[in-house]
C-alpha cells in the first residue's frame, strides 16, 4: 500500500480535536448506534421493548440503559417521562446519517477488512478513531510527520508513556506506520490516516451543538490509554440478520470483532525521508 499521498481536501489540522472526540465519546458506547439507527428506520415514537423487538441480540436491559443514556445526550427525545413512554430522534439524532455515511465511506476506501457487514464496518471505523487524544496525534503526524514518538509526544502535549501506547494502537489499526524497521524509527500516516480529514470534518460539523455540552471539559494529561467499545450502525435487514447469528449463543462472540490490521509496508521512498525528519 503507497503511503505518500495528497492531502485531502478537508485538513486534518483544521478540526479541533477536543470537539471530535467529545462527538465520538457520544456515539461510541457499543449499541448505541445500533438503537439510534432503528428509530431512523422506522420514522416513528418507539417504546422500548419494539426497539429491543428488532434487536434480538441485545437484552431489552441494554436497549433501554442506551435509550436513556442517548436522551440525556440530546440524540433522542420523548413526549414525557412516564414509565414506558416511547422515544424517537432528535434533529441531532437524525443528522447522524452524515457521519455513519463519512464512517463507512473511509473504511471501504482505506481499510483491507474484506468482505463485511455494513453495521461492522462503521463500528470498526468508530472503534479506530475513538480513542483519546489520537485525534491531536494524528494531526501533528500530518502537519509534520516523519517524526519520531518523544516529538510527537512533545507536539501533542501527552508524556512518552501514553503516546507509544497511542502510537502502537494506531499502527496496529492501519492509521500509522514507521519509516523503517529499527527501534526509533519515525512514524508517519497511512493513506488511510491521511485521508480522515473529511470523516473528521463530518464529525465536528455533526458536534456544533455538542460543544457547550458537559462533554467539552480540556483533557488533562494522562498515563494511560482506553479505548471504549462502539456500537452497531444498522444497515438493511439481511445485515440484521446476520449480525443477529453473530452474537448469538450458536457462534463465538469473537466473529463479530476484528483483530488488529497488519501493519502497512513501507516504501524504501518513505524510508528515505526518515533522514531528514525531526528529532534526535
Amino acid at each position: 500500500m503507497s503511503i505518500l499521498v495528497q492531502p485531502s481536501a478537508s485538513s486534518i489540522g483544521s478540526v479541533d480535536a477536543q470537539r471530535v472526540e467529545d462527538a465520538l465519546s457520544l456515539i461510541a458506547p457499543k449499541r448505541t448506534t445500533w438503537s439510534a439507527q432503528t428509530l431512523a428506520q422506522q420514522g416513528h415514537p418507539m417504546r422500548v421493548r419494539d426497539v429491543a423487538a428488532r434487536l434480538p441480540f441485545i437484552s431489552e436491559q441494554l436497549v433501554g440503559k442506551r435509550l436513556a443514556q442517548t436522551h440525556a445526550d440530546g440524540l433522542v427525545t420523548r413526549a414525557d417521562d412516564r414509565r414506558g413512554a416511547p422515544y424517537q430522534l432528535s434533529a441531532m439524532g437524525e443528522s447522524l446519517s452524515r457521519v455513519h455515511r463519512a464512517l463507512s465511506d473511509w473504511s471501504q476506501a482505506n481499510l483491507s477488512l474484506g468482505k463485511m457487514a455494513g453495521a461492522e464496518r462503521v463500528e470498526d471505523a468508530v472503534r479506530c478513531l475513538h480513542l483519546r487524544h489520537s485525534t491531536a496525534v494524528i494531526q501533528v503526524l500530518d502537519a509534520d510527520g516523519p517524526m519520531r514518538f518523544v516529538h510527537i509526544a512533545e507536539e501533542a502535549g501527552l508524556d512518552n508513556s501514553l503516546t507509544q501506547q497511542l502510537l502502537n494502537r494506531l499502527q496496529a489499526d492501519g492509521l500509522v506506520a514507521r519509516t523503517g524497521p529499527r527501534h526509533g524509527d519515525p512514524y508517519i500516516l497511512t493513506d488511510a490516516g491521511r485521508a480522515l480529514g473529511p470523516v473528521y470534518a463530518a464529525v465536528e460539523h455533526w458536534s456544533n451543538p455538542v460543544a457547550t455540552r458537559k462533554h467539552s471539559v480540556p483533557p488533562a494529561r494522562v498515563t494511560a490509554a482506553t479505548r471504549t467499545h462502539t456500537g452497531v450502525p444498522l444497515g438493511a435487514d439481511g445485515i440484521r440478520t446476520a449480525a443477529a447469528l453473530r452474537r448469538s449463543t450458536a457462534a463465538p462472540s469473537a466473529l463479530f470483532s476484528h483483530a488488529p490490521q497488519p501493519q502497512p509496508r513501507v516504501p524504501a521512498a518513505v524510508t528515505a525521508l526518515s533522514a531528514a525528519s525531526r528529532g534526535r
